[in-house]
């Protein structure tokens, strides 16, 4: 196999029986190179680019058995599992790619390979090589170590104290040590590709915990390289060639402002030049990175030999003292006020600095006179006792002067100490907090290891080991060192941060051995290491989280130069790190810092924490001695020590990453990572479904569970759109929702049908902006598959209990009785199951979710008590900006023996209860006597179910026969045309019974009469079956109108109302009534709720019951019919 083939992704041997042991055949190859085959290094670098846009990791587990889609499997050993061999690859193929999988990384490795091939060819994959001291200890303790151990810790051993320090240093050291064991614990538990903590943070909670952490990470890096490189120009400008400031001081007091500036210029061209070098390549700071290395261990081995020799030769490094006060030893010569030259006093530059003239006789300061000059030596050595004065803390104030303690003073009647004269001076307040926030920074750095995952040799081995050894090296090297300082530096000299009273040499110099200037050397280019550094790592670590797509207007920083250089990343770190360097102030910037960091590793630590609890058997980290107790204490602390750090960084800090989370929330793309949020989120979900399994919810808890059964049509496209509008408009109760829906047939032929019916209903779902589930059921029938979904949907206590349905508005014109057979089973379905019911009549008129009604009014007719849902649901329409500006108006029927005065005023103060704002009306019902279109129209609807059973139409008959009894119009005129066509009819078809000739007229009828003309009935009216003797006998009847007594009379006439069902001729009684009155008040309300009756108990009847539904709601524009589950949903109680 030639040399390129290698790595080709189609190229990994795949032995089948019958092939050769190379994977050829008859001499030729099995896989052939194309144009759509992909170098594998570019596919491991963004494997989510090829493919079918999925997100998967790059793992041989993953789809990889796509490559050996089209090599045809010819053995005859396993034949019984060929048809799965797409699906399901052999043991031996699965185990040679894994063999053959490579993990690389995005690092710079690649990019220096890239830089060193002019011309693109590809070059064999070389393993990684790296160990545990090489890619892990060092790298780490090159982080560690650094500006703060140089610049700052003496200064803090000095303000704080031995004691106090150990506690500062001991608390970071400890943090980090807790969140290296939970990071070993996550880096141990499978494979690390590139990407370091922001892969393991983000793979283990979610893109949006991931996206807001990995930003923060990246922000407290590029932070780092601000800080790096700020200690870089301080070292500079101070300790190195104070000359080259930029700025003059005229002024003491103004030394501070003028340094900020020098550190201003000098750092925005520092950056410059290491962004260009960065830009320029890489492999520069990579051959560097070495140097820089053994810069900070000699720089440490000069401290500890230093140490060593003040036992038996302490260093000359001599403090001047006024008094117990601190003298900056750079603005005089001599340490004394006169000097004797031959046999002459003559006065000092020190007594000029005090006094108004050079003279003896001169004038000078109250102190200076009341005070000696003496002189201690700034470093005593280790056998003195000074590490006693030391102990303790020594906070001050800013501008306060440095005082040692023990020394005899004379104190001066002036308040404070002119800040011309030549004393030292503490910069800042001092105190703990403030302290650990600049000192954390030097505690971080532990996850260099972990970022070089992909070029270690084994990365579950070293990643662990060499990291906690850093921690542990660094931690020894920190905390002997406090003892160290603590025990040979003058207490004032330790607080003298930039060295003013010993000449402007490094405090922490002073001690070295065998010259200062190896401390100086070594720390600027260790700190100028360190900003190269961060500037590398920064722009990549943007990349990644661009490349991963999970924050949209970040993607335009994951492109760059054809190797893969992060350019246009590297111009975001160093625009943000430029805004540190105008901070200029170190001990401004490492609280900044402090606080990114704090957050990734408290993230690191519940990540851990979270998959330990969670115990998802994917959680199996080689490395074992973690705890989620540890990982819990370790977040614990991250988070009480960003608080003590700055309280108000800690919250910016918070916001930023909220404000990150739910922007990738809500813009984010979605990614699926087997995260531990999911995984809480499915244990917090059975942990409440458990609990809710204890009961049923109390009144003040009850929701409408709304399950919405929709009709699709032959494209699997929702008929009804309008249902979801009116789902989300009822959402204020922020109930569950499933949304169901069922196809005829079985689940292997239409399973991908069902697949097609739920993206579309989730598409839908979306643009109505309905949260909730779906789920689309096969059956045989549509009645069944209708049952199962009341009967089955939701889990366990987190069930509906409430049906939303659009009323069949076609369900005379359905193939045989099916369309009204399955509402009416429905409904003593859902009534069996004591659910809810909401039935909508013209769905299709309701409103849309970016309609707005002006005004207007929700009617509530409150006919029966069913629990009180026919109020609540008006209540939460109105909370919908839909309904908001709709008044509720809440009817109710009184019967002739109520007391209509007294019902409205108990009514009223019912809704008071409730806290529910409406308008009263008792409408009252008078019990008058059935009327002849009552009657009619019963009659006229049993003959047609009676004709339906006896004379079993044939499919073709009843789609000639589909049009249903109207009977609306009872106008004289209509009533003489309609018998007069109904003579026409039988004279045209003799034997055609008279009644037949009626109702097939009837039912070919297509008039539809407002609700106005139905109110307007007058006893002449009467729709009844004619005959040619009852026609001839209408004609020569008198044409005035009728007393009741007549109206009696004609019933009497009728012999065939005599048998009908009286129950039947009672309801149709009721529909009618209720109808009239709803009709009259409220034509024009927006929409009308009222009680839905129920179905017969004698199921004979039940096409009936459907006759009954259509007179009561005919006239209406919109209408919810509500059917109550049979318990109490509203309360008046709190």
């Amino acid at each position: 196999m030639s040399q390129s083939q290698r790595f080709l992704v189609t190229a990994v041997p795949s032995r089948r029986d019958g092939l050769g042991s190379n994977g050829m055949q008859n001499g030729d190859s099995s896989v052939q190179e194309t144009e759509s085959t992909v170098p594998i290094l570019e596919y491991l670098r963004e494997p989510n680019k090829y493919g079918d846009g999925i997100p998967k990791e790059s793992s041989p587990f993953i789809n990889s058995t796509d490559i050996d889609k089209g090599t045809m499997y010819e053995g005859k050993n396993l034949a019984l599992f060929e048809e799965e061999m797409d699906r399901n690859p052999m043991v031996s193929s699965l185990l040679n790619r894994l063999a053959n999988y490579t993990n690389l990384t995005q690092g710079v490795r690649e990019h220096e390979e890239a830089e060193n091939n002019e011309e693109p060819r590809r070059k064999e994959i070389k393993a990684p090589q790296m160990g545990t001291f090489i890619g892990v200890y060092l790298p780490c303790l090159q982080n560690i170590l650094g500006v703060i151990l140089f610049l700052r810790l003496t200064w803090i051993v000095g303000a704080a104290g031995i004691f106090g320090s150990f506690w500062i240093v001991f608390i970071c050291c400890a943090c980090t040590l807790l969140t290296a064991i939970s990071m070993s614990a996550i880096a141990t538990n499978g494979v690390v590709p590139a990407g370091g903590s922001y892969y393991m943070i983000s793979r283990s909670l979610g893109p949006e915990f991931g996206g807001a952490v990995g930003l923060c990470f990246y922000l407290g890096t590029t932070f780092a390289g601000a800080m790096y490189i700020l200690g870089t120009i301080e070292i500079l400008l101070t300790y190195i060639v104070p000359s080259a400031a930029i700025f003059k001081a005229d002024d003491p007091s103004q030394e501070t402002q003028t340094m900020l500036n020098n550190m201003r210029v000098y750092g925005t061209c520092t950056i410059t030049l290491m962004a260009t070098v960065v830009f320029v390549g890489v492999k520069y700071v990579n051959k560097l990175a070495l140097v820089f290395l053994a810069c900070v261990i000699l720089s440490i081995l000069a401290i500890y030999a230093g140490v060593i020799k003040t036992a038996f030769s302490p260093p000359d490094f001599p403090l001047c003292m006024l008094g117990n006060r601190t003298l900056a030893s750079k603005a005089f010569d001599l340490c004394a006020k006169v000097s004797t030259v031959g046999n002459q006093t003559v006065t000092t530059q020190l007594w000029r600095l005090f006094c108004d003239s050079p003279y003896l006789n001169a004038t000078c300061d109250e102190y200076f006179n009341l005070n000696n000059v003496t002189i201690i030596q700034g470093i005593p050595g280790i056998a003195s006792r000074v590490i006693s004065e030391n102990i303790w803390s020594t906070y001050g104030s800013q501008g306060e002067l440095l005082e040692k303690r023990g020394l005899p003073s004379v104190p001066a009647s002036e308040s404070a100490a002119n800040t011309r004269l030549p004393y030292v001076f503490s910069d800042i307040a001092t105190y703990f907090t403030m302290l650990v926030g600049i000192y954390f920074p030097s505690v971080t750095g532990i996850m260099a290891g972990s970022n070089r995952s992909g070029d270690l040799k084994d990365a579950q081995k070293s990643i662990p080991t060499g990291t906690l050894l850093a921690i542990i090296t660094t931690s020894f090297i920190y905390l002997s060192s406090i003892i160290l300082f603590g025990a040979c530096i003058e207490g004032v000299l330790l607080r003298d941060k930039f060295g003013d009273s010993v000449d402007g040499n490094l405090v922490i110099g002073t001690l070295a051995w065998p010259s200062p200037w190896v401390i100086v050397i070594g720390s600027f280019f260790s700190t100028c290491g360190a900003g190269l550094q961060s500037l590398t790592g920064a722009p990549r670590l943007m990349q990644a989280i661009a490349r991963d797509g999970i924050i949209p207007f970040l993607r335009v920083f994951g492109h760059g130069k054809a190797n893969g250089e992060p350019t246009w990343a590297l111009l975001l770190t160093a625009g943000i790190c430029e805004i540190g360097i105008l901070i200029a102030s170190l001990d401004s910037v490492a609280p900044i810092l402090s606080m990114f960091f704090l957050m990734c590793y408290m993230f690191v630590n519940l990540a851990c924490a979270l998959q330990t609890l969670l115990k998802t058997p994917n959680w199996r980290p080689r490395f074992t001695y973690y705890h989620w107790t540890l990982s819990f204490l370790g977040m614990s602390l991250c988070l009480a020590l960003m608080f003590i750090c700055s309280w108000y960084y800690a919250l910016v800090a918070m916001v930023i990453a909220g404000c990150i989370y739910k922007y990738i929330e809500y813009r984010g793309a979605e990614k699926e990572w087997g995260d531990g949020i999911r995984g809480l989120s499915l244990n917090a979900a059975r942990y409440a479904l458990l609990r809710l399994e204890d009961g049923p919810p109390h009144t003040k808890n009850w929701r409408p569970q709304l399950l919405i059964l929709l009709n699709l049509d032959s494209e699997q496209n929702v008929k009804h759109p309008r249902l979801l509008s009116l789902t989300t408009q009822l959402k204020a109760g922020k109930g569950l929702t499933i949304v169901g829906s069922v196809l005829e047939g079985t689940f292997l032929d239409r399973h991908a049908d069902v697949q097609n019916a739920e993206q579309n209903i989730k598409t839908l779902m979306g643009l109505e902006k309905t949260k909730g589930f779906c789920h689309v059921v096969v059956s045989s029938n549509r009645r069944d598959g209708v049952s199962h979904l009341i009967q089955s949907s939701g889990l366990g206590g987190m069930k509906h209990n409430t049906v939303l349905v659009a009323w069949p508005e076609l369900w005379r014109q359905t193939d045989g009785p099916t369309g009204w057979k399955n509402f009416v089973d429905m409904v003593c379905e859902t009534t069996a199951a004591h659910q809810a019911l909401l039935v909508t009549k013209n769905i299709d008129s309701f409103p849309t979710n970016q309609e707005r009604f002006a005004g207007g009014t929700i009617d509530i007719w409150w006919i029966v008590h069913d629990g009180g849902l026919l109020m609540l649901l008006p209540f939460l329409l109105s909370q919908h900006k839909v309904w908001k500006k709709c008044k509720m108006r809440i009817f109710t029927v009184a019967q002739i023996d109520d007391n209509s005065i007294q019902m409205k005023k108990d009514l009223q103060l019912f809704l008071y209860q409730l806290r529910l704002d409406a308008e009263v009306e008792v409408v009252e019902m008078l019990d008058n006597d059935i009327s002849a279109f009552t009657y009619e129209r019963t009659l006229v609807m049993e003959q047609r179910s009676q004709m339906l059973k006896q004379m079993q139409l044939s499919k073709n008959e009843r789609e000639r026969e589909i049009q249903s009894i109207t009977d609306e119009s009872r106008s004289t005129t209509l009533r003489r045309n309609s018998a007069r066509a109904a003579l026409e009819f039988q004279d045209r078809n003799p034997d055609v019974p008279s009644e037949e000739a009626q109702l097939i007229h009837d039912r070919n009828a297509a008039a539809h009469p407002s609700g106005t003309d139905r109110l307007s009935v007058s006893p002449e009216g009467v729709h009844m079956t004619w005959t040619k003797e009852k026609i001839t006998a209408e004609k020569n009847k008198n044409k005035e109108s009728l007393s009741p007594e007549g109206v009696r009379d004609i019933f009497n006439m009728k012999p065939e109302w005599g048998n009908l069902n009286q129950s039947n001729v009672r309801r149709m009684h009721t529909a009618v009534k209720l109808n009239e009155v709803i009709v009259n008040r409220s034509q024009d309300a927006r929409l009308v709720l009222l009680n839905m009756p129920g179905p017969p108990k004698n199921r004979q009847g039940d096409e009936n019951y459907m006759e009954f539904l259509e007179v009561l709601t005919e006239g209406l524009n919109r209408v919810l019919m509500v059917r109550g589950g049979g318990s109490e949903v509203i309360t008046i109680y709190s």
